[in-house]
């Protein structure tokens, strides 16, 4: 599953997209072409949590997608997700581990080096770096040099997600830099149409495996 860490990383909002709303809303995204979902919700009762992750689950095995949840290390472990996703006060990676086995671990780092290091040598499967633009979601995000993506790629061997007010009009650089995933909730979910909003994203890494190969030639 490791490899398919890359692309367009949409993470949903129970704010943006409530209720019956949010299925329809990933649908939308991954007919756009999304290729990882992150399911986040910090509102609803965990019954509920569980109905809208085991829904999730299942449109993204239809469609062959990951799905990441983020912080519920439980959550993730009972309905046999892909992966979780570990914030820096959430559940300890290496118990993470244990309770999930094979299934994909990735840690935020912010813009913090040495918390990548730390990832990378408790055997995170992917790390996160940002916000790199100013954010809607988290405005109070600490800021994250591009130079963090470069180092990351040159250093270790992990595949590494942006994050943070990622747009159509600036994702690109951040691909060019050595972000393997751009991660976007308000580019995508808060958009008119989802599944344009994630075909534009998508693009971007169209575009930059187009200017690889012709650099290679």
């Amino acid at each position: 599953m490791i490899s398919r860490l890359s692309g367009l990383y949409a993470i949903t909002d129970s704010q943006l997209l409530p209720g019956d709303k949010l299925y329809g809303g990933v649908a939308a995204a991954i007919a756009g072409g999304a290729r990882i979902i992150q399911y986040r919700d910090k509102n609803n009762d965990r019954q509920q949590r569980h109905q809208t992750a085991r829904q999730l689950l299942t449109l993204c095995r239809e469609q062959d997608i990951l799905l990441i949840i983020n912080d519920d290390v439980a959550l993730a472990a009972e309905i046999g997700a892909d992966g979780v996703h570990l914030g820096k006060d959430d559940t300890d990676l290496h118990l993470a581990r244990q309770m999930l086995g094979k299934a994909i671990i990735g840690v935020s780092c912010y813009n913090d080096w040495q918390q990548a290091e730390v990832a990378h040598q408790s055997g995170a499967d992917y790390i996160a770096f940002g916000a790199f633009y100013p954010s809607a979601t988290k405005p109070n995000a600490v800021t994250a040099d591009k130079s963090l993506l470069q180092r990351a790629k040159q250093e270790l061997n992990l595949p590494v997600v942006a994050i943070g007010g990622i747009t159509t009009n600036n994702g690109a650089e951040l691909i060019e830099a050595g972000a393997d995933m751009l991660a976007v909730v308000q580019g995508v979910f808060a958009q008119k149409d989802i599944r344009q909003a994630a075909t534009e994203y998508a693009q971007l890494f169209n575009q930059q495996n187009i200017i690889n190969v012709k650099d290679a030639i």
